[in-house]
Order: C-alpha cells, then sequence, then structure tokens
C-alpha cells in the first residue's frame, strides 16, 4: 500500500454547518475501466455521499445537450469557440453530483479534484461547473486547481459584480455550496468601496471554506470599510442567483445616506 494522502485540513471547522454539494459535468468518452492510482490523483476515490453516472450515447442522451445551452453555453461559443466546438463533437458526459456530511476536512474535496483531473487523462475534454459557472479547459483545471496541490477555495468560487441602481454595484460570490457554507452578498457598493468589498468577500471565503461560521448579525470588521457593517443569513438553495442560502453584509445607515 502506499503513504497516506496529506489531509487538506479546515482550520475554522466548527460543527453544525450545512452539507458540502458538488456539481460537475465531464465532457467526452472517458475510459472508465483505467484504474485510478491514488498516489497520481492524490485521491481516494469517489467520496461517499457523491454518486457519478454516465449519460449518451445511447443512454439518456437529452442529459449530454442539457448543459450545452443557455447563458453560459452561449459564453463558451463566444469566449473560447475552440473549447467549445470541443464539447459540442462529443456524445458522452460523466455527471458527478452529491452530498458529503458536515465534513471536519477538505478530503472529500480533494479525492473529487482528483477523480476529475483522472477522468480528463482518460478521455476528457472539459469540466462544467454550474455551481461558480464555470467551464474548465483541462490546460486551466490542472494549472489553476491541480497542479498547485491544496484546496485553494477561491479557486473554486467566483465573485460576480452587477449594477445596483444610483451607480452602486452588487457584488456576490457563487460556489460556496461545495463547502456546505452560505455565499456572500453586499449591495448597495459605491465605487470607492468596491476593492475593499472584493478583498471582504475573498476573506469570507477562506473563513467560511475551512469550516468557520458567521453568527446572524455579527458585525463586520476591516479596516478599509465603515464599521457597523452587519451580516444576516438569508435566502435557501432555490435562489436562482445562487442556489445556495447567502450571508447579506448590510451597509450602517449612515453610510448608505452618504455613499
Amino acid at each position: 500500500m502506499g503513504s497516506p494522502l496529506v489531509e487538506w485540513p479546515r482550520r475554522h471547522y466548527v460543527p453544525g454547518g450545512k452539507h458540502p454539494f458538488l456539481f460537475y459535468a465531464v465532457y467526452g468518452r472517458i475510459d472508465t475501466t483505467q484504474a485510478l492510482s491514488s498516489s497520481k490523483y492524490r485521491s481516494n476515490g469517489i467520496p461517499d455521499g457523491i454518486d457519478v453516472m454516465a449519460y449518451g450515447p445511447t443512454e439518456h442522451a437529452d442529459q449530454v445537450a442539457a448543459f450545452r445551452d443557455g447563458y453560459l453555453w452561449d459564453q463558451l461559443t463566444t469566449e473560447a469557440p475552440d473549447l467549445a466546438a470541443e464539447v459540442a463533437a462529443q456524445d458522452c458526459c460523466l455527471v458527478l453530483t452529491g452530498e458529503i456530511v458536515d465534513p471536519p476536512t477538505l478530503d472529500y474535496f480533494r479525492d473529487v479534484i482528483g477523480f476529475l483531473t483522472f477522468c480528463l487523462d482518460a478521455g476528457g475534454v472539459a469540466i462544467y461547473d454550474p455551481l461558480m459557472l464555470k467551464w474548465w479547459a483541462p490546460s486551466e483545471w490542472r494549472s489553476h486547481v491541480f497542479d498547485i496541490d491544496s484546496s485553494a477555495p477561491r479557486h473554486h468560487v467566483v465573485i460576480l459584480t452587477s449594477a445596483d441602481p444610483d451607480g452602486m454595484q452588487w457584488i456576490h460570490t457563487r460556489g460556496m455550496r461545495k463547502f456546505g457554507r452560505p455565499d456572500i452578498s453586499v449591495h448597495k457598493v459605491a465605487p470607492h468601496h468596491r476593492d475593499a468589498v472584493i478583498d471582504l468577500c475573498n476573506r469570507f471565503i477562506e473563513l467560511l471554506a475551512f469550516g468557520g461560521s458567521v453568527q446572524d448579525g455579527e458585525e463586520v470588521r476591516l479596516g478599509s470599510l465603515p464599521s457597523g457593517m452587519k451580516c444576516f443569513r438569508s435566502g435557501d438553495e432555490e435562489d436562482p442567483d445562487f442556489n445556495n442560502e447567502h450571508i447579506e453584509i448590510v451597509w450602517p445607515t449612515s453610510t448608505e445616506a452618504t455613499a
């Protein structure tokens, strides 16, 4: 037997969080008869609670086409036409999905990352991650995910910016459901607070992904932002903006009035 795999710790872990939920699709004719090398891929295989389903070419072919539609697909065809063409040519995909029961480490994530990398080496041409609205090319997956050999939560969560009324911005995350923790949302962000709010989101991504928790009504403490900002839990998995619960960070009234 080989050496035990290096643990991916959750240094802020407190029990009682939601169960991490994962959803990935790998396109291509993947040779699953190959043996997964635990040492090469840093993976003990599929964790308990995760299912892997094969679709196409003769079974459930409609599911293969299901992800090649809508805004994200249109964006891919515009921004990465070569990758989109390769995905469009595939008649098979594997879908990995399921929940892990409130884990005290991120070993489940390490194992899944290794398995997905194995799938790319066994015939996969792209990985689709709907939780963070992302299509991964194999080279980008390896350089930004597998090759760094750590959980790197910021690489698995996206920070989105959109317009709010009166020239303000709404900044929020997507992807924290992979870690069983809420996403982050800040409305009414003035231009001079944008960078500080993005920094705040990154800090929360790290705290929560590594197992931390935030209490309802807890105050934000960051020198580059006004004092008195508070956190409130909101939403659920049916919210289309997050597919997850989220923490709404609310400005103090005086800041809203003068932003």
